[in-house]
């Protein structure tokens, strides 16, 4: 299959996507799960994407004289144009792949690469990232695209820390956000994804309420970042409907740690190209691992992220897999695997081992 007749099955296939996450209503009368019929293990595979972001280490990185870091050792280094192929020969029968934004291109072509200076945690520091729009990454993305397309395995979804600022209260920062997102829309375009990650923004712990004298607890500030985010949020689901990828918002810091600003803002922009992308372990405190994955996971119709944490006590993969197939999901679980007594690769087997228990 040529990329153009792989991209057009993408289209159409994304199509008959949306007109599922339109139906909301069958969602509510979703069967339950004890009254479906039992998936083959392929069915099952086919709800699996690998994730890149606990295979990270394997990947080179930029700058001279790299030492080899111990999954490289123990594994081998592989580039994003590897990965199609390592999927189909690590994960037999999983064809879905969610990629990380900052593993994007090829390290030892600068013209890829753009740098610039920005705020973290009151510090300024320099960042290089991958420019989807110069000549060389359109030539590396189509490499992809082709790759992909030569081997039967499918872009899914972008998880993207690229856009920057999308609550920010000035509107030239937020406004440069919004460009960036709108030029890996088209790279997510271009590898067929369905659906891509764009962080709310806003302060990384959001602002709590303040009680004046005499008066009840009232939280004005937020209430500014919400406002931002909902009408970027608008423009960028605006835009990837143009192009055919879903803008998702994922429980990533900041304002989404709340799973009821995810919603806020997801009813508030009101689009079937913005959708929620729920992390199993991206919570705050415990009590949410289920309880706010349970609040927004109606909300998601295309990504989900099944991770491990030892963050976390209760980290049960299998209930949080429930959660979503109670809820009526019919999407993709991406395997990411974050911390604890496995390496990436190990993480991801056993987090595929316990999504196909649960499906």
């Amino acid at each position: 299959m040529n990329r153009r007749h792989f991209l057009q099955a993408s289209t159409a296939s994304g199509a008959a996507l949306t007109a599922s996450a339109l139906a909301v209503n069958t969602r509510a009368s979703a069967t339950p799960p004890s009254a479906r019929r039992s998936r083959t293990e392929a069915e099952k595979l086919a709800r699996i994407a690998i994730n890149t972001w606990p295979l990270r280490q394997m990947f080179p990185r930029r700058g001279p004289n790299q030492q080899p870091t111990p999954m490289q050792q123990k594994y081998g280094a592989i580039t994003m144009l590897d990965l199609p192929q390592y999927t189909r020969d690590q994960f037999p029968g999983i064809f879905h792949m969610d990629l990380w934004s900052s593993l994007f291109g090829d390290v030892t072509d600068a013209s890829m690469f753009e740098s610039f200076s920005m705020e973290w945690e009151g510090q300024q520091r320099q960042v290089t990232e991958f420019n989807p729009a110069a000549p060389s990454s359109r030539r590396w993305l189509d490499q992809l695209a082709n790759k992909s397309a030569a081997l039967g395995m499918r872009v899914h979804h972008f998880s993207n820390n690229a856009p920057r600022n999308i609550a920010d209260p000035d509107d030239r920062l937020r406004g440069e956000g919004i460009a960036v997102a709108k030029k890996w829309l088209d790279a997510a375009a271009t590898l067929g994804a369905k659906t891509m990650r764009v962080n709310s923004g806003g302060p990384r712990i959001v602002p709590g309420a303040i009680a004046q004298p005499g008066s009840y607890p009232k939280n004005n500030q937020i209430e500014i970042y919400l406002k931002h985010a909902i009408d970027s949020f608008k423009e960028m689901a605006d835009y990837g409907g143009k192009v055919g990828v879903k803008v998702t918002l994922e429980n990533h810091w900041g304002l989404t740690a709340d799973p009821t600003n995810i919603r806020i803002i997801i009813e508030e922009v009101n689009s079937p190209w913005c959708e929620a992308s729920p992390d199993f372990c991206n919570w705050e405190h415990e009590y949410m691992l289920f309880h706010g994955l349970s609040a927004v996971a109606d909300l998601a119709h295309t990504t989900v992220h099944a991770k491990y944490w030892d963050r976390w006590t209760k980290n049960d993969v299998q209930r949080s897999t429930r959660i979503m197939e109670e809820a009526g999901f019919q999407g993709i679980y991406a395997l990411e695997y974050e911390d604890g007594p496995w390496d990436g690769v190990e993480g991801a087997r056993y987090l595929l081992k316990e999504v196909l228990a649960a499906l």
